[in-house]
C-alpha cells in the first residue's frame, strides 16, 4: 500500500508514541524481573481492595441523588418507613383451614423483631357498615326518596282493596349509579370484597401482610427479616391445616433478595463459562498452553488493577458493571491475540525475540493503543450518562481498556523475555506462514462481493424501520422470578397493588385537597386513568358525619316499615345491610381498623401526612408507568404549593425518560468522539473515515437484522450500540495500518491480520456472551444484541470491507495511470503492480 508523505507528516507524533511503546516493551523484555514485580505488587493491591466489593441491584440507586424522584423516595422512607411488605402465602387447604392458619400465624408474625404490624384481615366489613356516611347529604336524601317510594308501593300492593289499573312497575332499588359515583372512594374500594380475609377459595390461598420497620433497600435487614419469617414458618405444624398445606414468601423484600441473588448467580456462572470459552478458543487459536498464558496473564493483571480502582472509587458494582470482568476480558484478549500473533509471525521469519517484541509493540502495539483509546473514549462518552448503570459501566470500562494496554506493555514483553531466556521458541503450529485462500478469492471476486453486500445492505435497511423499543421493565427486573409471579397473584387476591405512590403532605387539609385533585383527574381521564384509587387517613373519615346522622336515623325508621315477606332473598340481604348501615354511629380516625390506621402512621408510630395512590396499571409496563407519573405529578395545593410524589413508579418513569432522552445524544457523541480520535491518531480524516466504515455498515446491517431476529431495544441493551462503535473500529485500524506499510502484500497481510481480527472479534463476543447466558432477561438481551453485532461486524470485516478496499485501490490505480499516461509517453507492456497491494 502506498505511503502518503503528507499523512506521514501529520502523524509524526503518533510515530513517536509507537516508537516509545516499542522501546518500553524492549526494555521490559531485557529486564523482566522489575516489570513483573511491579505488576504483581499492583495486582495484589488491586485484589486486596476488591475483596469487599458488593453488588447493588437497587433501582433507586441507578438514578443520580439529585433527581427529585430519588430525593422523594428517601424522604418518604424517612417519614413513612418501609413501603413494601413481607408477604406470607399459605396454600393447599380449604377455606376454613386457610382462615385458621391466618388467625394462628398473625400474632406470631407480629411478635417478630423488626415487624411493625401484620394485616391478616380485610377492613371491608368496617367500611361497609359505615358506607352511608361517605355519601353526600343530597345522595342520602336520594336513597331515602327511592326507599320511600318502594315502601309506599309495597304497602299498596299489600292492601287487598288496592287495584293496579296501569300495571305500575315497582320502584327500583338499584343503587348502582350511586355506587359508581363513589367507586374511586378509598372506603368503597377497601370494602369491595365481601370476605373478611385475603383469601381465594378457588386457588386455595390466603395472604398475610407483614410490615417491616426498615426499607427493603437495606439488603442486610431484608435478608434478616425474611430469614426470621422463614424460620417461623418452618417451625409451624402445617399438617394441621391440611396434608398438602405449604407456605411461600413474596413481597417487596423477598423480590429484592431474589433479584440480587439471581444477578449474583448470573455473574458467577456467566463469567466462569466465558473464561472457559476464552481458554478453549485461545488453545485452538495458538495451539500452545504457554501462548495462552502469555495472553491471559496481562488480562488478569489488568482486571485486578481495574477492580481495585472500582473498589476504591465506587465500593460496589451494579446491574451491569458486575459483568465487566468477562466483557473486559474478552476485549482485552483481542489486543493479546494481535500482539502475540505479530510476535509469533516475526519469530517465524527469523527475528530474535527482543527485536520481534519491539517490532510487535511498535506497529501492532500502536494499533492496539489507538483502538484502546478509541474504545475508552466511547466508553467515557457513555460515562456522561446520568443513568448510573450506564455511567459506571462507561467509566469503569474506559479506564479498564487503558489499564489493559498498560498491563500488556508491562507484562507481556517481560514474560516473552523470560520465555526466550529459558529457551522457548514458538512451535511451527503457532506461527501462521500459509496464505489464506479467502484472501486470493477476495482479490479475484472483489467486484462481485462488493455488489452482493451492497444489495444485502440495502435490503436490510428496508427492515430498519421495524425496530422497536420494548417498554417492559422486565429489562430491569426479571418479572419471571417465582416471587414476582406470586406477587402478581397476591395483588389479584388483595384487589389492588401493593406498591402505591406516596404523596407527601403536611396537614389533613392538604391530604383532602390532594385526594380531591386526584379524583378529579381520574374522572377527567375516565378509562385512560392509571389510578385505581387514592387514600389518606383524612379521606377515610367522611366529613359532616354529625349533619348526616339525622338523615341516617330517618332512613333507619323507614327501613323498619319495609314488609320483608314480599322481598326476595337478595332484597332481604340488602335490607339487612341497609339497616345495619343506617344505624352506624359517627367514627374518628382512632376507631379505624389498626391495619388501616397504621398504614398512614409514620416511622416510629408518629403521625404524618400521606396520600397513598394505588395504580391500576402493571408496574412492568413502562408506557403505563410514564402515564401514571404524569397523572400524579404536579398536584397543586389551594395555597399554591406543589406536592411531591414518591415511590418506585416515579423512579422507573424517570429511568425511562432519561434513557430515551440520552440515547441519541450518547450515540451521536460516541460516533463523533471515535471519528475525532482516529483522525488525530491516524493522521488523516480520509483514513479515519475508512477505518470507521465497517463499523457504520455493520451497525446499519444490525438494525435491519434486529426485527428479523425478533430483537428489540430496551433500557439496558441500548448501550450496546455505542459499545459496538468503540470496540469494532480496531479491526479496521489493525488491517489498514498493516496495509499502510510500504511493499505490503494484500494476501499476506490478510492471511495474518484476518486471523487475528477473527480471533479478536470472537473473544470480544465471548466476553459479552457471558451476558447471553444470564437468566436476567435484560442482561440476556445485552448479550444477544452484542453477539449479533459482533457477528455482523466479523462478516463485514473479513469479506465486505476487504473487497471494498480492493475495489477502491483498483480505481485509484487507474486514475494514477491515467494521469501518468498524460504526462509521459505510453510505455510498452502491462503495468506490474497487483491491485491487491494498493489500498490507500
Amino acid at each position: 500500500m502506498d505511503s502518503d508523505p503528507t499523512t506521514q507528516a501529520e502523524r509524526k507524533w503518533m510515530v513517536r508514541v509507537e516508537r516509545t511503546l516499542g522501546a518500553v516493551a524492549a526494555h521490559n523484555h531485557r529486564r523482566p524481573a522489575l516489570a513483573l514485580l511491579l505488576a504483581v505488587v499492583l495486582a495484589a493491591v488491586g485484589g486486596f481492595l476488591a475483596r469487599n466489593l458488593s453488588l447493588n441491584a437497587d433501582l433507586v440507586d441507578l438514578l443520580p441523588a439529585s433527581f427529585k424522584s430519588v430525593q422523594d423516595v428517601h424522604e418518604m422512607e424517612r417519614r413513612l418507613g418501609a413501603l413494601g411488605w413481607v408477604v406470607v402465602v399459605g396454600e393447599g387447604g380449604d377455606a376454613a383451614s386457610l382462615q385458621r392458619f391466618a388467625d394462628d400465624l398473625a400474632p406470631k408474625l407480629e411478635a417478630l423483631p423488626g415487624i411493625r404490624y401484620v394485616e391478616a384481615k380485610r377492613p371491608g366489613a368496617f367500611f361497609r357498615d359505615r358506607a352511608l356516611y361517605f355519601l353526600s347529604e343530597e345522595d342520602l336524601k336520594e336513597v331515602h326518596r327511592r326507599l320511600e317510594a318502594r315502601v309506599t308501593w309495597e304497602k299498596q300492593q299489600a292492601n287487598p282493596l288496592y287495584v293496579d289499573l296501569v300495571g305500575e312497575e315497582p320502584p327500583s332499588l338499584d343503587f348502582s349509579d350511586l355506587e359508581a359515583k363513589y367507586g374511586t372512594n378509598a372506603g368503597q374500594r377497601l370494602s369491595a370484597s365481601d370476605g373478611d380475609y385475603y383469601l381465594d377459595a378457588r386457588t386455595r390461598r390466603v395472604v398475610l401482610l407483614a410490615k417491616p420497620e426498615t426499607s427493603s433497600a437495606d439488603l442486610a435487614f431484608s435478608r434478616r427479616i425474611t430469614d426470621e419469617v422463614r424460620t417461623l414458618l418452618d417451625a409451624q405444624d402445617l399438617k394441621q391445616y391440611g396434608p398438602d398445606f405449604r407456605t411461600e414468601i413474596t413481597g417487596t423484600f423477598q423480590k429484592k433478595l431474589d433479584q440480587q441473588g439471581q444477578i449474583a448467580r448470573d455473574i458467577a456462572v456467566s463469567s466462569a463459562v466465558a473464561l472457559g470459552l476464552l481458554l478453549l478458543y485461545l488453545l485452538l487459536h495458538f495451539r500452545s498452553a504457554l501462548a495462552v498464558g502469555l495472553v491471559l496473564t496481562p488480562v488478569g493483571t489488568g482486571l485486578a488493577w481495574t477492580y481495585g480502582l472500582v473498589a476504591a472509587v465506587y465500593g460496589q458494582v451494579n446491574l451491569l458493571t458486575g459483568f465487566l470482568g468477562a466483557i473486559l476480558g474478552g476485549l482485552g484478549i483481542e489486543h493479546g491475540i494481535h500482539l502475540l500473533g505479530r510476535y509469533l509471525h516475526l519469530r517465524g521469519e527469523g527475528e530474535p525475540s527482543e527485536q520481534a517484541t519491539r517490532e510487535s509493540f511498535t506497529h501492532t502495539g500502536g494499533a492496539a493503543l489507538v483502538s484502546a483509546l478509541v474504545a475508552a473514549l466511547t466508553f467515557f462518552v457513555l460515562g456522561t450518562s446520568r443513568f448510573r448503570a450506564f455511567r459506571e459501566f462507561g467509566v469503569i470500562a474506559g479506564v479498564g481498556m487503558l489499564v489493559l494496554i498498560v498491563a500488556y506493555v508491562l507484562v507481556m514483553p517481560a514474560l516473552l523475555g523470560l520465555a526466550s531466556r529459558w529457551g522457548w521458541r514458538p512451535r511451527h503450529a503457532t506461527v501462521v506462514t500459509t496464505e489464506s485462500p479467502t484472501g486470493r478469492f477476495l482479490v479475484h471476486r472483489r467486484g462481485v462481493i462488493s455488489a452482493v453486500f451492497a444489495v444485502l445492505l440495502v435490503a436490510l435497511l428496508t427492515q430498519a424501520g421495524r425496530v422497536r423499543f420494548d417498554y417492559d421493565f422486565g429489562a430491569l427486573q426479571d418479572q419471571r422470578l417465582p416471587s414476582f409471579l406470586l406477587d402478581r397473584e397476591v395483588n389479584r387476591i388483595i384487589g389492588y397493588s401493593q406498591t402505591p405512590v406516596v404523596m407527601l403532605t403536611d396537614t389533613p387539609e392538604d391530604e383532602q385537597a390532594v385526594v380531591r385533585e386526584l379524583q378529579q383527574r381520574q374522572r377527567a381521564l375516565g378509562d385512560k386513568s392509571t389510578i385505581d384509587f387514592a387514600a389518606s387517613l383524612s379521606s377515610l373519615i367522611p366529613d359532616r358525619q354529625t349533619e348526616k346522622q339525622p338523615l341516617l336515623a330517618a332512613l333507619s325508621r323507614l327501613l323498619e316499615d319495609v314488609p320483608e315477606e314480599r322481598l326476595s332473598p337478595e332484597q332481604r340481604d340488602q335490607l339487612v345491610r341497609l339497616r345495619r348501615q343506617s344505624q352506624a354511629k359517627p367514627f374518628t380516625p382512632a376507631e379505624l381498623p389498626p391495619g388501616v390506621r397504621q398504614q398512614f402512621q409514620g416511622a416510629g408510630g408518629g403521625q404524618s401526612g400521606f396520600v397513598l395512590v394505588y395504580p391500576s396499571v402493571s408496574l412492568s409496563d413502562g408506557s403505563a408507568i410514564r402515564a401514571l407519573a404524569r397523572e400524579v405529578r404536579g398536584v397543586q395545593l389551594p395555597g399554591g404549593g406543589r406536592i411531591s410524589a414518591a415511590g418506585e413508579p416515579m423512579v422507573l418513569s424517570d429511568i425511562l425518560e432519561m434513557v430515551t432522552h440520552e440515547a441519541p445524544l450518547i450515540l451521536g457523541g460516541a460516533t463523533l468522539a471515535v471519528l475525532l480520535a482516529m483522525w488525530a491518531t491516524l493522521g488523516g480524516l480520509r483514513l479515519a473515515l475508512l477505518c470507521l466504515t465497517p463499523t457504520v455498515v455493520s451497525l446499519l446491517a444490525l438494525l435491519g437484522l434486529m426485527p428479523l431476529m425478533g430483537l428489540e431495544f430496551n433500557y439496558l441493551n441500548i448501550l450496546v450500540i455505542p459499545v459496538l462503535i468503540g470496540t469494532t473500529v480496531d479491526a479496521g485500524v489493525h488491517l489498514l495500518t498493516r496495509l499502510a506499510s510500504p511493499s505490503s502484500d494484500f494476501v499476506a497481510v490478510y492471511s495474518e491480520t484476518g486471523r487475528a481480527i477473527c480471533g479478536g472479534l470472537l473473544t470480544s463476543a465471548m466476553g459479552f456472551g457471558a451476558l447471553f447466558l444470564a437468566d436476567h432477561p435484560g442482561l440476556n438481551s445485552v448479550g444477544a444484541l452484542a453477539n449479533l453485532g459482533f457477528a455482523t461486524n466479523l462478516l463485514i470485516m473479513l469479506v465486505a470491507f476487504p473487497a471494498l478496499l480492493l475495489v477502491l485501490s483498483e480505481r485509484r490505480m487507474r486514475r494514477r495511470r491515467a494521469r501518468r499516461d498524460k504526462q509521459e509517453t505510453p510505455a510498452a507492456g502491462p503495468s506490474g503492480p497487483r491491485p491487491a497491494t494498493h489500498t490507500n
